[in-house]
């Protein structure tokens, strides 16, 4: 009996990473202009900048596609699409893998407590796996024409180059927000979003066996908790951000990066643009992570759905 449901679980694993995998590419290819109009904002602090001024998200995108043409608007597109497919897909796997592991021997539903436990485990793991992409990501969406050191060809030339100028360790700057941001943003999106569907779940059921509650959500459901969830995050979140972009900056022509911790990029923005400049930004990635996350979780849960039904069959 046992060696029968051990197949069966693992493969409900991976259904759940190949999902995860499938609508954090659905996602990233639909909006990626508005991550790289979000991550110019973030990095710019109004001080001597090889980036042009913005004045707001419209303007921006008009700006970088006059200037630069729809490659400009894409830029970093192809490790984007690497890095949320590869996060998303890992970050399933590993919280069903947390989840699962912490309700054996449980016959109640798993706390908030410890949802939250098994968010910030998936998110501490895929950080770990993603973070190279994420900064090379950055500065190929922060080239521009008046960028004066020789601009990365593409992905592999940018890995390449950072690794031969820099070493292998500048591969993992911004690495210690990146965590922070990982840990508690999966942690609390996910928190709301298991606690949200609960409740949802249990509001349509009233009256109805427990058999048939896991049927009762339909797509706009899922796109209203995803949405949800992804803005309560991301509220909290979001000065993570913005140092991890300011840390990943390429560095000047004369490799000295601009700046060289964490503490600081706190320092030096409290003292040149006070509190509000962490949140630079804002409004292109409000504009963009909020749909992101009701794609994502749409394409997410139908695709499982999909996958479970080939099982079946």
């Amino acid at each position: 009996m046992g060696d029968v449901e051990k197949p069966e679980k693992d493969e409900r694993q991976w259904e759940k990473a190949i999902a995860g995998a499938v609508a954090g590419f659905a996602t990233v290819a639909s909006l990626h202009p508005l991550d790289v109009v979000r991550t110019r904002f973030q990095v710019n602090d109004g001080r001597a900048t090889s980036l042009p001024l913005y004045k707001n998200t419209a303007q921006a995108i008009f700006a970088i596609a006059r200037a630069e043409g729809l490659k400009g608007l894409y830029a970093g597109l192809y490790p984007a699409v690497l890095g949320s497919s590869i996060s998303w897909g890992l970050y399933f796997f590993f919280y069903g893998r947390a989840k699962e592991r912490y309700s054996k021997g449980r016959t109640e539903k798993l706390s908030a407590g410890m949802h939250l436990i098994s968010a910030a485990e998936a998110g501490a793991l895929v950080c770990l796996f993603t973070n190279p992409v994420w900064l090379v990501k950055t500065r190929l969406q922060l080239q521009t024409p008046l960028q004066q050191s020789q601009p990365y060809s593409g992905f592999h030339d940018a890995l390449r180059t950072i690794v031969k100028e820099e070493g292998w360790r500048a591969l993992y700057r911004g690495l210690g927000p990146s965590l922070l941001l990982q840990v508690s943003h999966g942690a609390i999106q996910f928190t709301v979003y298991e606690e949200l569907r609960q409740l949802v779940v249990g509001f349509k059921s009233r009256g109805k066996t427990a058999h048939d509650s896991d049927k009762l959500l339909n797509s706009v459901d899922y796109a209203v908790l995803g949405a949800s969830s992804k803005l309560a995050a991301m509220l909290f979140t979001y000065p993570y951000q913005v140092i991890r972009a300011r840390l990943q900056q390429r560095p000047s022509s004369s490799r000295l990066p601009k700046y060289k911790d964490t503490w600081h990029v706190l320092k030096d923005t409290i003292r040149y643009e006070g509190f509000r400049g962490f949140y630079k930004g804002i409004t292109p990635n409000l504009l963009k992570n909020v749909p992101a996350s009701s794609i994502t979780f749409v394409v997410y849960e139908n695709t499982l759905s999909l996958l479970r039904q080939r099982r079946l069959e």
